[in-house]
């Protein structure tokens, strides 16, 4: 079966993305098409609901026409990129609705890892996930516990450094320790789709 390098799908972002900054409505709706899923299952990661999560979704397409020229493909490829503008707004909509108060008291043990659904996925769902996105959870699957969960919170929940170290109750270096060196290790292992 015949499919297209990674290089190839990195290189028609960047078109998507250029024509974008031009007004290319049509470029938008390309881009929205081939990663408007991936983004829904960031966002819904952080906010735990799923219509926050579309809004969401449709906020960070209107960022991402108002703010395409601010892409620079030197500092990572474009999903990467959409991801981060995920990521942030998701971050955004906690803080502003104050969701952090409303979820604190939920205890660490009930959390729900990040990726237990995808492992419990059906077939066709599996398959329609990229090797990117493969890639992606074999390498934070792939961390030390204590690692991996810092992660998550900081990345996925929008945690910072201090407040992990208050809600893990370990000193704030060993918090910046721990998710250093997982970030090295994704890094590594990622690092050929981040060139």
């Amino acid at each position: 079966m015949f499919s297209i390098a990674p290089e190839d799908h990195i290189q028609r972002d960047i078109l998507l993305i250029e024509k974008i900054s031009k007004e290319d409505a049509s470029a938008l709706s390309e881009l929205y098409d081939r990663h408007s899923t991936l983004l829904y299952s960031v966002i819904v990661r952080i906010l735990k609901e799923k219509e926050e999560a579309e809004d969401t979704l449709q906020e960070v397409f209107v960022n991402i026409w108002e703010r395409a020229e601010m892409y620079d493909d030197r500092l990572g490829n474009p999903v990467a990129w959409l991801c981060r503008v995920a990521r942030n707004k998701a971050v955004d909509r906690i803080r502003s609705k104050n969701y952090r108060s409303r979820t604190q008291e939920l205890d660490i043990e009930i959390y729900h890892d990040l990726f237990a659904a995808d492992i419990n996925d059906t077939p066709d769902r599996r398959a329609m996930l990229s090797s990117q996105q493969e890639d992606i959870f074999i390498a934070l699957t792939s961390l030390p516990s204590e690692q991996k969960e810092l992660v998550e919170f900081a990345y996925f929940r929008g945690y910072t450094q201090s407040e992990l170290a208050e809600y893990f109750k370990i000193p704030l270096g060993t918090v910046k320790t721990r998710i250093r060196s997982a970030m090295t290790t994704l890094r590594q292992k990622l690092r050929h789709h981040f060139v």
